[in-house]
């Protein structure tokens, strides 16, 4: 599913990809929040040694920084969303709406959310711009 991305969007992408040698795939920009999808396989080299260049994009950008991997199915988009808890199955549904059932260890519910529910708010955004998800429920 094609994403749109707004003019703002590119130019982050243009300053994360400089600053980590990560050209991401999306960019989600919120108030003091900005979301990278990075390619499977890059999530390494888009966080850095002890996380060096996230921290060198946060400083630069003056926002938080979160990356998400990229995935090939709805199910794994999903749980990369949803990290770092861990998510030991989601279960896609697809009747009149979308749903993804994400099973979430009991420890991590509250890391899934995150604090007031902006993990999960930023999971179901991606989701449905990414697979046309509808819903994200923690099981």
């Amino acid at each position: 599913m094609p994403v749109t991305l707004s003019d703002e969007a590119r130019r982050y992408i243009a300053l994360f990809d400089d600053e980590t040698d990560v050209p991401a795939i999306d960019c989600l920009v919120d108030e003091d929040r900005l979301a990278f999808v990075v390619p499977v396989g890059t999530m390494g080299q888009a966080i850095g040694p002890d996380g060096d260049h996230v921290r060198r994009v946060e400083s630069v950008l003056g926002r938080d920084v979160t990356i998400v991997e990229n995935a090939d199915t709805a199910a794994d988009f999903v749980a990369n969303a949803l990290a770092p808890a861990a998510v030991y199955n989601v279960t896609i549904s697809e009747n009149d709406t979308t749903v993804a059932y994400a099973e979430v260890d009991t420890e991590d519910r509250g890391v899934a959310i995150g604090s007031d529910g902006r993990r999960i708010d930023l999971a179901r955004r991606l989701a449905k711009r990414h697979f046309d998800v509808d819903e994200i429920e923690l099981t």
